[in-house]
């Protein structure tokens, strides 16, 4: 066996792995919820009755069986892809017709990105329309719902094609050093729409109001001031035109950061529940955990950009899957289709760290607010009002759950609050 064939194996071998490994961890989820769906668990009684827990059971299971059939969709797309001979094809195809400048090679790139969107679509509409839609969370029109679509293609075009673009340029000019010049760029451009998105990119998809005045106006503002977190504004996005789910957060940093509700988190919730809410998110900024993340985000890309230069310089990474050596685009398509099967297997650490800042924010919430009832109480209504899965398989959680589960956010308190108490305000 050469080195070109035992390549393709390999990469054969990591989709399916990957591919299997979902399939195992969703069952392994399936049959623990199942176990549990007779009987409201004993550590939820009082705070969901039978009802809406069959429900959240049900939805669960919903969602289990429509991510088996996509995942193994998305599984047979990417072989397929990978191995018909389309790609090499393709792009013969756009250089004979445009040539070889950067820019035809990024519209090459562009090409096959927007290509990849169009097996998912009806996988898209059928979660929104069908499974969401079934059990009261969908709020959105097709008509929205297209109009998304062809907003954020455009966008990617206006934003990520320049980008492709000065990557492939730095490698005309930079030479072999062009992956640190190329990751600079991305980070810098990443950085950037931290700043410019929440003002120019968000308005384009989502209402912002400012928070009216009144008691809760006041009250998240002079939490603020408590916790030396200022924002330029406090706003409320109508989320509810999409989905009845719900979300808070800030963006932006210094004098352009700004605080977002979410309409229904603002309809679901009581003010003190609210201002709990929000106090979690000002402890992932006192904590450092923006700045944290966003320092091991710069990291991977680092090593992203590390490898697939190594690997562009490789002759035998193009020709495994049938594209002739020395042009760099197509290497770093091929890294970028390959790189999903192999950083699944790291997602239980990422998740791991944050579930840690999770833990630190929710502790920073219960001290500033002197209690962890109201933190407590959101987090119960907000797993209720979205049919959370409240008894997932632990392993299964390691792997697609960023955040811990209900219970055990609730156990860290407890055990904070013997450990140390907490002083009323």
């Amino acid at each position: 066996m050469n080195l070109i064939s035992g390549l393709s194996l390999i990469a054969l071998a990591m989709v399916l792995a990957k591919w299997l490994a979902g399939l195992g961890l969703s069952s392994l989820n399936r049959r623990h919820v199942l176990a549990h769906a007779n009987a409201v668990p004993e550590a939820f009684r009082g705070m969901v009755d039978q009802p809406t827990y069959a429900k959240s059971v049900e939805y669960t299971l919903a969602k289990s069986r429509f991510s088996r059939i996509e995942d193994t969709w998305n599984a047979l797309v990417l072989l397929a892809v990978l191995f018909s001979g389309v790609l090499p094809w393709a792009y013969k195809l756009f250089t004979g017709w445009l040539g070889v400048s950067a820019w035809a090679q990024a519209a090459f790139l562009f090409a096959v990105g927007a290509a990849f969107m169009l097996p998912g679509l009806p996988f898209d509409w059928y979660a929104q329309f069908n499974l969401e839609e079934r059990f009261g969370f969908n709020t959105t029109t097709p008509g929205l719902w297209w109009t998304d679509r062809v907003k954020g293609l455009l966008l990617v075009l206006a934003l990520g094609y320049p980008l492709l673009v000065l990557i492939l340029k730095l490698i005309e000019w930079t030479g072999d050093s062009w992956w640190l010049w190329a990751w600079a760029s991305v980070l810098g451009f990443q950085l950037l729409m931290i700043v410019l998105a929440p003002g120019l990119i968000l308005p384009l998809f989502n209402k912002l109001t400012p928070l009216p005045e009144g008691s809760l106006r006041e009250r998240l503002l002079s939490l603020g001031k408590r916790t030396g977190f200022t924002a330029r504004t406090i706003q409320v996005m109508d989320g509810s035109k999409r989905s009845r789910h719900s979300n808070a957060f800030f963006s932006g940093f210094g004098r352009f950061r700004k605080i977002v509700l979410f309409d229904t988190l603002v309809q679901q919730l009581a003010e003190l529940e609210l201002e709990a809410v929000l106090a979690h998110e000002i402890g992932h900024y006192q904590r450092k955990h923006v700045l944290k993340m966003l320092m091991w985000s710069a990291a991977s890309l680092f090593v992203g950009f590390g490898v697939a230069a190594w690997l562009a310089k490789r002759p035998w990474f193009s020709q495994s899957f049938g594209f002739e050596a020395g042009s760099v685009a197509p290497a770093l398509l091929l890294f970028g289709l390959l790189s999903g099967p192999v950083t699944f297997w790291f997602a239980p650490l990422q998740n791991l760290c944050s579930r840690r800042y999770e833990y630190q924010a929710d502790l920073f919430a219960a001290e500033i607010m002197g209690e962890p009832r109201s933190l407590v109480g959101a987090l119960r209504k907000l797993n209720e009002k979205n049919l959370s899965n409240l008894t997932p398989h632990p392993l299964y959680s390691g792997f697609y759950y960023s955040h811990p589960t209900l219970l055990e956010r609730e156990q860290a308190l407890t055990g904070a609050v013997c450990g140390r108490g907490f002083r009323s305000r």
